[in-house]
Formats: structure tokens, C-alpha cells, sequence
């Protein structure tokens, strides 16, 4: 599903289609861990980007689009010089924190074992197409 798509026109009821696919795609559900891991409750973009120094700027700004507009995190503009931007989880951002952390904690401890499949998986993969060389 793109992400400027409002409503998936085949599903359009489909709250799993129409609500995970904009939160689930790797780039907002880190924004959203980093938010809800944060001390103060909210980060600039700047931090945003430093955490994530993977993600393109125009990535990371449409991501961040993508939550404000589905009103997962809020956007504030403060009048200075030079402009300061913060993002928080909004009401709605803070319900999903027990997912967050539950889904986070459940990375770290099977963090391992997954590594350890991908690589099995890996040489097998490598081990196959070397045979039928």
C-alpha cells in the first residue's frame, strides 16, 4: 500500500490492511519506538534522523507525515531562530506503547536465534546454487 493511499480501494474496510500497513513498515514503527523510548517524550528531527542514519531526509519527513496524518505523533513548530520542530506520541501514539514494548522486547530476546536462522538459511541457500553450478 502506498503511502499517500487514504483507503486500500480493494479492502477499504479492512482494518488490518488499512491501519498496519501505514504503522508496520519498518521506518514508522522505529519512529515510533524511538518517541516512546525517549526521556522527555519527544525528539527533534534532527534526533529522529541521528538515531536513524539509514533513512533519506525526505523518507524520515514522509514518514513522520504518514503518523501525524493517522494521529499517531503531533508536530510542534516553535518561533525561533532557527525554527524548532518537536515530535511526541499524541493520545492515540501513547496507546500503542504496551504493543511497542512488548514487540521491542520480543526482538531483543529472540534477536539471536533469528540471526542464527538467517545465516542457516543463508549458506544453505549459498550451499544449493554452488551444487547446481
Amino acid at each position: 500500500m502506498k503511502r499517500t493511499i487514504v483507503e486500500d480501494a480493494m479492502f477499504p474496510g479492512c482494518p488490518v490492511r488499512n491501519i498496519l500497513a501505514r504503522i508496520c513498515d519498518k521506518w514508522a514503527l522505529l519512529v515510533l519506538c524511538l518517541l516512546e523510548r525517549s526521556e522527555q517524550g519527544k525528539l527533534r528531527f534532527s534526533e529522529l534522523k541521528q538515531a536513524m542514519p539509514d533513512i533519506s531526509q525526505k523518507m524520515l519527513a514522509m514518514t513522520l507525515r504518514t503518523l501525524e496524518e493517522d494521529g499517531y505523533v503531533s508536530r510542534t513548530l516553535y518561533a525561533e531562530v532557527p525554527p524548532r520542530v518537536e515530535y511526541a506520541l499524541t493520545a492515540r501514539g501513547e496507546t500503542l506503547r504496551p504493543i511497542l514494548e512488548e514487540l521491542l522486547a520480543w526482538a531483543m530476546e529472540n534477536r539471536d536465534a533469528v540471526m542464527r536462522d538467517r545465516r542457516r538459511a543463508h549458506a544453505s541457500k549459498n550451499e544449493n546454487k554452488r551444487l547446481k553450478a
